[in-house]
């Protein structure tokens, strides 16, 4: 018997939607949470909702964001079809999967399907993909979404694609879909929904995000059931707590986000017996309904990954949410009555109108492997929402050499394809398999990935570890979680054909990460080896145990390998050249450390360690082998260049001694970095040098090229230059006394006369040092400012009929006229208009206060004078 599917909005469009998927292979269906898209949609596309519409054979794939949004949406499916899931409706998510033989949509997460799609990019067996919620914009999704076009160009013309949303501006994916001379269909679903009343509840003088939510979910509980919004899990367990202490709260209090076992999500999306307070990150945006709500908090904040490629630190970080977000976001209360939404800021505060793309901000390793996988290792040729920007991207593909998972022209490696098999990032399946060929027992490096992978598992604790020992022994919340991604790692780890050592690279011959070279240059074993191997422990010893753990944590991440700056000091440097700063506690003892987590705040100095190994500088050289470098350099320190041979660890200094007899070149860039630091104040300027400069510099800003850029910025970057303006003098230079001997005005004369060679001589003509006043006088001309300025006293321009200019009469000269003491009178530069209306008054203030100097009525006429004159 058919089902009996609810009255849904979204059910207006399915007549429409079968045929524009058949005729065109591709749509776009926009419509708001609660219209049913992501059930009714997939049901009617299988043929599942008794419509007896004509559907094509083959699984129907639905892509889902988010592995809680994925199980919901097959449990919501299952359950209106009476059967239960694994049955006509599956799903699979990392690490979790029922489907079975019957299986017709299988709800999947966007991950997921872009490793399937790698491993079988023809999809047989399938009929049509659906990609739910393709406005968040996240970094899987618009990869998924390019590689399906692909897959669809060449080599399946006949799979359908559909994009769904639930708010859009449609243009850009129907574009995309199209074929080239026409966009997708677009079909739009208008939602049932109910006014939402707004309110602000902006944060107090110093207080927490976290306080202010507990307010707003205060007042919101008057309505009923209450979702609030928060960034991340750390903010739900603190809110959490300060609700459940609370005794006229009167509901319960519920988690929900995506690293929660599934049955305590389950239990958030449940509607009980008394009122909720369901607190959630992001995943409740969209894709999922949580019932009986009628009240929203939002605190504002959303938690999205970010890379700041300068300082190698990458992570998530807390950001406010944009218009859309947050319009989306108080929508969830008017989804069955009229709701109410409380927000956690200003009124009035501008929001940006949707949130940025990830693929502009994230991390791109992965995203490079991917296309390296795919064929296409810059991306070229695949249609884009938004292409991946070229200077991460470049990064990525940097990192995948290293590792060996590209070849030197960019080419995925037979080792490459075993990293992208293992669905990590590159860095971490880099030591999911380096640390089990170094010798470790497979199950206890999945242990340790699997809380490098996620950091909440091992909770506040900073000493990885430490935190290592509480998920062992079971005391920490997040033990049972671990245990399951470990145990799904060591199986990933043991299916993956082929394992073998890293590529060759410097510090560790035959590739293999444990092994160094012994004193005599032999191959000597420094594998650590793991005990038992029974619960992924190892044999129990501390020292091993802490060995092990930072070397697997040193393979994922070589460039956090880190030395402690000072005894006693909190600041370390790590190999990746950032300073970090460890918070108190037994890890500042380290001499060495792994950072497995770090960030940095704005506006701090340092970044911040938030969870890391104590190791020791060999261990740290073993797991940084690839960072290790010995050679002659020269260096601009403490003010001066130190020539050195010197053996280092990425940024980190092991070993120097002086080199008597450096690199020209090497010398050469100390230079030109000391100029950098402190600027061509190292060299010789007198007074004439910084009067050439000066007046070039005037030159250049009037008459433009080929008169050249002289400015500080623009010395600086011809220092650089072997062919620039310093390049005779720091060919003999060597040290910074050598510096404070060059002249620079004569350096800067050569510069110029190779830039504009005969107008060189024109340079005193153009932009005279001096100008000679009717007195007789020769006063020198200031061109610090905007215009040239010349200051002389008023008796010596008697006379002077109009007023002086250079650069071929082309810029007058402003005239600072001067008292007898040399104190400002006036300043022009139109002297006749000047004798005409300025002069008077001048005259009249200064005839009094000197009495002895001529003050001519006819200034025209006037003789000048350089002292008191003759009185008339």
């Amino acid at each position: 018997m058919p089902p009996e599917l609810p009255d849904l909005p979204v059910r207006g469009v399915l007549d429409d939607l079968a045929p524009a998927l058949d005729d065109r292979g591709a749509a776009v269906l926009v419509a708001p949470p609660g219209t049913g898209k992501t059930t009714l949609v997939p049901l009617a596309l299988a043929g599942l909702d008794g419509s007896g519409r004509d559907t094509p054979p083959g699984r129907v794939l639905v892509a889902e964001p988010r592995r809680v949004a994925a199980r919901a949406a097959a449990a919501r499916m299952s359950s209106l079809l009476g059967t239960p899931v694994g049955g006509p409706v599956g799903y699979r998510v990392r690490g979790d999967a029922r489907t079975g033989p019957d299986t017709r949509i299988e709800v999947v997460t966007s991950g997921l399907l872009l490793r399937r799609l790698a491993a079988e990019p023809e999809l047989d067996g399938v009929s049509t993909v659906l990609l739910d919620e393709v406005h968040e914009r996240h970094l899987d999704a618009d990869l998924l979404l390019s590689l399906l076009l692909d897959a669809r160009d060449g080599l399946r013309p006949d799979l359908r694609l559909l994009a769904t949303s639930a708010t859009l501006d449609a243009a850009r994916p129907a574009a995309l879909l199209g074929d080239g001379e026409q966009p997708a269909p677009v079909l739009e679903v208008a939602a049932r929904s109910f006014d939402v009343a707004l309110h602000h509840v902006p944060p107090q003088r110093d207080e927490r995000i976290e306080a202010t939510v507990v307010r707003a979910v205060r007042r919101a509980r008057a309505h009923g059931s209450v979702l609030a919004f928060l960034p991340g899990v750390a903010e739900i367990g603190r809110v959490a707590s300060a609700l459940r202490g609370l005794d006229d709260l009167d509901a319960d209090v519920l988690t929900l986000h995506g690293r929660l076992p599934a049955s305590e999500q389950d239990a958030a999306l449940r509607e009980g017996p008394r009122p909720r307070v369901v607190l959630a990150t992001a995943v409740a945006e969209s894709s999922l309904t949580v019932p009986g709500v009628r009240a929203v908090v939002d605190s504002g904040l959303v938690r999205v990954p970010h890379t700041d490629h300068r300082r190698g630190l990458s992570g998530l970080v807390t950001r406010r949410v944009s218009r859309a977000v947050a319009t989306q976001r108080a929508g969830r209360a008017g989804r069955e009555a009229p709701g109410f939404g409380y927000r956690c800021w200003p009124e009035g505060e501008g929001l940006a109108d949707a949130p940025d793309p990830e693929i502009r901000t994230a991390d791109l390793t992965g995203l490079a492997l991917d296309l390296a996988v795919w064929g296409t290792p810059d991306g070229a040729g695949l249609r884009w929402w938004d292409a991946p920007p070229p200077g991460p991207l470049a990064a990525g593909r940097a990192v995948l050499t290293a590792l060996g998972a590209l070849d030197a022209g960019g080419a995925v490696t037979d080792r490459g394809r075993r990293i992208a098999a293992l669905g990590l990032h590159p860095r971490l399946a880099r030591a999911l398999l380096d640390g089990a060929a170094a010798g470790i027992d497979p199950r206890e490096v999945a242990g340790i990935v699997a809380v490098l992978d996620d950091d909440t598992l091992a909770g506040p604790e900073a000493d990885l570890v430490a935190a290592l020992g509480r998920l062992r022994s079971g005391d920490a919340p997040g033990a049972r979680r671990w245990r399951a991604e470990r145990d799904r790692l060591a199986r990933a780890l043991r299916r993956t054909p082929g394992r073998t050592p890293a590529p060759d690279r410097p510090g560790s011959p035959e590739g293999h990460p444990g092994l160094t070279r012994g004193p005599e240059g032999a191959p000597r074993d420094t594998r650590v080896r793991g005990g038992d191997g029974g619960d992924g422990a190892g044999s129990g010893a501390p020292g091993p145990v802490a060995d092990r753990v930072a070397l697997v944590t040193g393979l994922a991440h070589p460039e956090r390998l880190a030395r402690r700056r000072d005894a006693g000091s909190g600041v370390y440097l790590m190999a990746g050249g950032t300073a970090v700063e460890v918070p108190p506690g037994a890890l500042r003892d380290a001499g060495w450390l792994a950072v497995a987590v770090a960030d940095r705040r704005p506006g701090q100095v340092h970044g911040r360690v938030r969870m890391a190994a104590a190791t020791d500088r060999e261990a740290a050289e073993q797991a940084g082998a690839a960072l290790l470098v010995e050679g002659a350099e020269a260096v601009w320190e403490s003010g001066d260049v130190r020539p050195r041979t010197v053996r280092r660890l990425g940024a980190i200094v092991l070993e120097e001694r002086p080199d008597p007899e450096p690199d020209p070149a090497a010398v050469r860039d100390a230079l030109v970095a000391g100029l950098r630091a402190e600027g061509t104040g190292l060299l010789r300027w007198t007074p004439a040098a910084r009067s050439l400069a000066e007046r070039l510099g005037f030159l250049h800003r009037v008459l433009g090229a080929p008169w050249p850029d002289v400015g500080e910025a623009a010395l600086l970057d011809s220092a650089a230059d072997p062919a620039g303006w310093l390049a005779g003098p720091l060919a003999t230079a060597r040290r910074r006394a050598d510096l404070a001997r060059v002249d620079a005005g004569a350096a800067l004369r050569a510069h110029v006369a190779g830039r504009v060679g005969g107008l060189a001589g024109r340079i005193d003509e153009l932009a005279p040092e001096r100008l000679t006043v009717p007195s007789g006088s020769r006063i020198a001309l200031d061109y610090s400012g905007e215009a040239p300025a010349l200051p002389v006293k008023v008796q010596e321009v008697f006379g002077w009929t109009g007023s002086p200019a250079v650069a071929d009469g082309r810029v007058p000269v402003v005239l600072h006229l001067l008292s007898p003491a040399g104190r400002p009178a006036a300043v022009t530069a139109d002297l006749t208009s000047f004798w005409a209306s300025g002069y008077p008054q001048v005259r009249a203030e200064l005839r009094g206060r000197y009495p002895k100097h001529a003050w001519p009525e006819d200034p025209l006429t006037a003789t000048p004078a350089r002292g008191t004159g003759r009185r008339r």
